[in-house]
């Protein structure tokens, strides 16, 4: 079960969560037609080896982690896995675990994923070991799926979130890994799987099994590729069109002169210049983010947009998209704002009516005839369900 020789802090800095039987069964499924004689299968953060209990015909089971007293446990549950007690992420290569540079290898597990500068639990995030620069990143996921591609594994069968994959930034990080492998299948599970590490948003983690391939994955594969989820169905980014694409996600990096005497006005509670009607919002980052952070604010700080008033309609949206997060899959919890343009367009009055009752400091800036409360409900019920589809909850 849970590595419990390792307090809270310990846990955080080195991912050491236990992983369900059935996770477990699932990733062995995927990789149970790739396994043959004489293949080398190695978890290179195996804790205590639950991924490890398993073993396919005749293949040659390693199993690997920086932690003594897991690889102790380890090897008391299994006496046919060959356990190394080092840090895999440091002097990477085939003979330091005695694998044969041309036999068959598949890595699988559930590596640590330990973003460093994410603001969650950052107060008792570190990283005090050493990682061999060629892989190193802010994320300890990232390094370890480089690691995979430095020991050049044919098939790779781990968990990790989801955002390594869907968000831009993160898939730039994973260059070296995407010119070399390709996704082949991927099952989406919630991060409530693991019961010690969703103290906050859940967040959708992917069962990844990538072969390597030298054609590797630009972001427009992983855009169109179709996601299989837990509950049956499944996801492609691409059946969707997201709010990011009609208003600024982030404040502008360059702001003008004109910008600064707003701000500087502003903080400084200047209220005399005529741009102290603007308005502010809160950083847009995905929807998770927007499950936990504020919408419309009345003041400007550093984790505010000021609005570009001509797309404050799209800005509504979001507001009353966040009373609505309920409708969603956990799944699209690392995706921007979804929308259908068309279909706000026709119900744009209702978006705005329902905003501007959360926020009635706004009815001011716009021109609109408010809805009946009952009318507004009724039509952002049948937006939200055509939105969404089958995926609607």
């Amino acid at each position: 079960m849970s590595q419990a020789h390792l307090g809270y802090e310990s846990r955080v800095n080195l991912g050491s969560y236990y992983t369900p039987t059935e996770i477990v069964n699932i990733a062995w499924e995927m990789i149970a037609p790739y396994v043959h004689s004489q293949t080398f299968i190695i978890d290179s953060a195996c804790g205590y080896g639950d991924f490890l209990k398993k073993n396919c015909g005749q293949c040659i089971t390693i199993g690997c982690d920086i932690d003594e007293t897991a690889i102790n446990v380890a090897k008391k549950n299994n006496d046919k896995v060959w356990f190394f007690q080092t840090n895999a992420l440091y002097n990477v290569s085939r003979a330091k675990f005695a694998i044969p540079q041309r036999s068959n290898l598949i890595v699988v597990g559930n590596p640590p994923y330990n973003d460093k500068t994410s603001l969650i639990r950052h107060s008792i995030k570190s990283i005090d070991f050493d990682i061999d620069e060629d892989i190193a990143s802010r994320d300890l996921g990232i390094s370890f799926l480089r690691s995979y591609n430095k020991l050049e594994a044919d098939l790779i069968c781990v968990l990790h979130p989801l955002s390594y994959l869907i968000k831009p930034t993160n898939f730039r990080r994973l260059k070296e890994f995407t010119a070399n492998y390709r996704l082949i299948d991927g099952l989406l599970i919630s991060s409530c799987e693991f019961p010690e590490s969703a103290k906050r948003t859940p967040f959708p983690i992917i069962i990844a099994l990538y072969r390597r391939d030298t054609l590797g994955m630009e972001y427009s594969f992983i855009r169109s590729f179709r996601f299989r989820a837990i509950d049956g169905l499944h996801f492609c980014l691409n059946d969707f069109d997201y709010v990011t694409s009609y208003i600024d996600k982030y404040p502008k990096k360059n702001r003008s002169t004109s910008d600064d005497s707003l701000f500087s006005s502003v903080e400084g509670g200047d209220h005399s210049s005529e741009k102290d009607d603007s308005l502010f919002f809160w950083t847009l980052r995905d929807i998770n983010a927007l499950k936990r952070n504020r919408t419309f604010v009345e003041s400007y700080s550093a984790n505010t947009i000021v609005i570009d008033k001509r797309k404050l309609e799209y800005y509504a949206y979001i507001d009353v998209f966040k009373r609505n997060l309920h409708r969603l899959p956990f799944y699209f919890g690392n995706c921007d704002v979804l929308i259908d343009d068309n279909l706000f367009r026709e119900y744009k009055s209702c978006f705005i009516s329902d905003t501007i009752r959360h926020h009635p400091f706004l009815e001011k800036h716009f021109q609109v005839n408010l809805v009946e409360k009952e009318q507004v409900e009724s039509k952002l019920d049948i937006y939200f369900k055509k939105l969404l589809g089958k995926y609607h909850v």
